[in-house]
């Protein structure tokens, strides 16, 4: 079987060393360089094709973010796995917009180490609860913002008392009627007009009506 080629990016040395020496006697894996930066893990990918890279998120002048956005710029079938210290829902966020597929934790046992690359290698994508959590949010508040403006009250402000008077006033109906039919007063209906006009920003009865009528009342 054809091991699974990996690149290590990290600024810290000994951090790469010792995520080296996890695939020491692993023969399915096989480290295939090493990069201390981000700009050198675009070279390196360039000229490697590694099938992962395990890359550092906290670099500097090039952080691990750009850096994948540069490589999967150049090679988009490359598996990039961000190495974090911490579980930063914003981050790891940032890194999947740019195309990572997965993270470790620094500190990792090697058992979830091992595991994340192959799942990535077999074309997964691997993230958190935390992340995933985050994911269902962002897409929840996207279909709420998807939904078409009808499913929406006009008028928000109005109670629901004046919204049924709005609706009977733009039927056309009177002051008379409207006490008839809600079963109210004259002057409760015309107190519940009053308001009405104030929260629409409106003079009279024909401009409410309008406006109740441009936003789909009445009909």
């Amino acid at each position: 079987m054809t091991p699974i080629r990996v690149l290590v990016v990290d600024d810290h040395t000994l951090f790469r060393e010792g995520m080296c020496a996890i695939f020491e006697n692993v023969p399915d894996i096989e480290v295939v360089g090493e990069a201390g930066n981000g700009h050198e893990a675009v070279k390196q990918v360039n000229s490697l094709l590694p099938d992962i890279v395990l890359m550092d998120i906290s670099m500097p002048d090039l952080n691990g973010i750009e850096a994948t956005e540069q490589v999967l710029a150049r090679n988009p079938d490359t598996g990039i796995i961000m190495l974090t210290m911490v579980e930063n829902n914003d981050s790891l966020f940032a890194a999947m917009r740019a195309g990572a597929r997965g993270y470790i934790l620094k500190g990792a046992e090697k058992a979830e180490v091992l595991k994340t690359i192959r799942a990535v290698a077999n074309g997964e994508a691997i993230f958190g609860p935390a992340i995933a959590m985050r994911l269902t949010s962002f897409f929840q508040g996207f279909q709420q913002e998807a939904k078409p403006t009808e499913d929406a009250l006009p008028f928000p402000d109005l109670t629901s008392r004046e919204r049924e008077v709005l609706e009977l006033l733009t039927a056309g109906q009177t002051n008379h009627e409207i006490a008839g039919q809600l079963h109210i007063s004259v002057k409760t209906v015309s107190n519940h007009i009053s308001n009405i006009f104030n929260k629409l920003q409106v003079a009279d009865r024909v401009q409410a009506i309008m406006k109740a009528r441009e936003a789909g009342m009445g009909e």
